[in-house]
């Protein structure tokens, strides 16, 4: 690589071809010779007893200045995993180090020191991503997706008011329990290394956290109802693929776009860990601030509609139906721990969901409430918010960039359950992508299947959030965490203690309590039984397998008018 770009850079500073091979090929060397000396020797004083000095202009100078960069950063670079070394030394003393975290599947330690010694190459960049900034873009990519064109909808059944204020309250809610997930992975992990466990070639998942911590009944808990909720959200994936390609092409109906997409998504099979994910998250993470933003823009250009009414909330259904969508909105960390376990530094994580949510904010909010403002009740049928916005380029990009999200978050939702499975028939330790792909395919048909079988998108969300997220990510967190800080002794030798808002381990025990109560209730309680009436009253309306759900009827062709007779 230094050798081409000294040969570029020759190339335009030296008309004189000879000349310039020369003064590269010089340079080059001197780079090398630095690279092995030890100690480096200076550039300049390498030159000075060289034969060429008398030849050197002033551009071939800046070639030799060019060397002595390149020598100085190739022994910087081979001085930092001695200094990554000092830096995990002070943080084993937190108690938790920053061993191995998926060596075998495209990440942890031995990765990190892989990317410190190519800092410049492509795989490093686009591939291999463990720091808070790529754990951060998961979060933010992973929390907001489809869901974002289905809030709009939510917002007619809450109306203004309600709509802004639950999006705030579950988007806090949800930071506080996914920050509870991270303190119980880090005392498991804690735990577990004092034990001298390696979890080389192993990816720590949410239920195995539980079962070291409280015991195989909550493994058990906790493996159903993740699992599950993870089987759904990528279900949802794959219905919004569908939903959202047929306003940029009816020909096909949403089934088969089902069948296509359901393909398509099949290939995250060879994507091998949260660790590589790093452009994917970066990416989708753009194309959904692009589509919030335009679906805000465009329906401020548009105006609101003739005759618009707002009368939201009319029903109890329609009101806590809303409701647990806006609950399943911010409930997307059930695949907290695999992102954790993907960073080369997890204790780092523990603020991170909080700092995406406040990002997602600036998303959701203004986007459904211009939608809502533009639409009014128009959005009670139609549940998809491109369905209302005319035809254009913008909305088409909008279209095709979601379509892209969609993919990447199908695979944020199934590589856990691809993880699960490895487990299961003893394939998680398999070096080999193509024979762990292999090996996840029959994953991904359950998926397709119950993507043809159930798809109502936007009632669906509502019916999972209720069932499934209200335990999977709020109920089972704190109740976790509240049993495992039980005893005095748990609390004393805790490796993370209460945050400096919540000081003490009673408020803890209290804001957890009240996050047990009001989902439990409200949540599961209130929200299960609105989500499920709306969603069997979609089924007794399209049937299951509905070819194409919510699709505008064709209209009619015109009867042609009778010819007059000629008098």
């Amino acid at each position: 690589m230094d050798l081409s770009l000294s040969l570029s850079l020759s190339s335009f500073f030296f008309p004189c071809l000879f000349r310039s091979f020369s003064a590269t090929l010089f340079v080059y060397c001197t780079t090398c010779a630095c690279r092995y000396a030890r100690p480096i020797i200076p550039v300049y004083s390498v030159f000075k007893e060289s034969a060429c000095i008398d030849q050197l202009t002033r551009n071939q100078y800046i070639l030799t200045t060019l060397g002595f960069i390149l020598c100085s950063s190739r022994e910087k670079r081979s001085r930092m995993p001695q200094q990554t070394q000092a830096e995990e030394a002070a943080i084993a003393g937190s108690g938790i180090t920053t061993s191995n975290n998926e060596t075998e599947q495209g990440g942890g330690k031995e990765e990190e020191d892989d990317e410190t010694a190519s800092v410049f190459s492509v795989k490093s960049l686009l591939w291999h991503g463990g720091s808070a900034w790529d754990a951060w873009f998961s979060c933010a990519s992973n929390q907001v997706a489809q869901v974002l064109l289905t809030l709009p909808y939510s917002f007619s059944q809450l109306g203004m008011l309600s709509g802004v204020i639950l999006q705030l309250f579950y988007g806090f809610l949800g930071s506080w329990t996914a920050y509870l997930i991270s303190v119980l992975y880090i005392e498991y992990r804690t735990r577990k290394e004092k034990e001298n466990v390696s979890f080389k070639n192993h990816v720590i998942q949410w239920y195995e956290v539980l079962d070291g911590l409280l015991g195989p009944y909550w493994k058990a808990a906790g493996l159903a109802f993740n699992c599950t909720f993870l089987l759904f959200g990528s279900v949802i994936q794959l219905i919004a693929c569908a939903s959202n390609i047929y306003y940029i092409n009816d020909r096909l109906d949403k089934r088969t776009w089902t069948y296509i997409f359901g393909a398509c998504c099949a290939t995250t099979v060879f994507i091998p860990s949260f660790h590589n994910y790093r452009i994917w998250s970066f990416l989708g993470l753009g194309m959904t601030s692009y589509t919030a933003w335009y679906l805000t823009i465009a329906a401020a250009v548009h105006g609101q509609v003739e005759g618009v009414v707002h009368s939201g909330p009319t029903k109890l259904v329609l009101y806590f139906t809303g409701a647990t969508n806006i609950l399943y909105t911010f409930g997307g960390h059930a695949v907290t721990v695999e992102i954790m376990h993907a960073m080369w530094k997890p204790q780092k994580f523990k603020y991170i969901y909080l700092l995406a949510t406040l990002y997602v904010f600036t998303l959701t909010l203004p986007s459904a409430a211009a939608m809502y403002w533009a639409f009014g009740d128009q959005l009670l049928t139609h549940s998809n918010a491109f369905s209302l916005l005319p035809k254009s380029g913008w909305r088409d990009a909008a279209v095709i960039l979601m379509l892209i999200h969609q993919f990447i978050t199908f695979g944020f939702a199934s590589t856990p359950l691809y993880f699960v499975w490895e487990k299961v028939i003893g394939m998680h330790d398999t070096r080999s992508i193509c024979l762990r792909a292999l090996a996840r395919l029959p994953v991904v048909i359950p998926i397709w299947f119950l993507a043809i079988i159930f798809p109502f998108f936007g009632p669906i969300n509502s019916a999972v959030g209720a069932l499934l997220v209200s335990f999977t990510v709020y109920i089972i967190p704190a109740l976790a965490h509240m049993l495992t800080y039980r005893t005095p002794s748990a609390r004393q030798n805790a490796a993370e203690k209460p945050p400096l808002i919540l000081p003490s381990w009673t408020a803890m025990y209290v804001v957890n309590a009240f996050v047990v109560g009001w989902v439990l209730v409200v949540g599961f309680g209130l929200g299960g039984w609105a989500s499920i009436t709306n969603f069997v009253r979609q089924i007794d309306t399209f049937g299951l397998f509905a070819k194409c759900y919510q699709c505008p009827k064709p209209q009619p062709a015109p009867a042609l008018a009778p010819q007059q007779q000629r008098h």
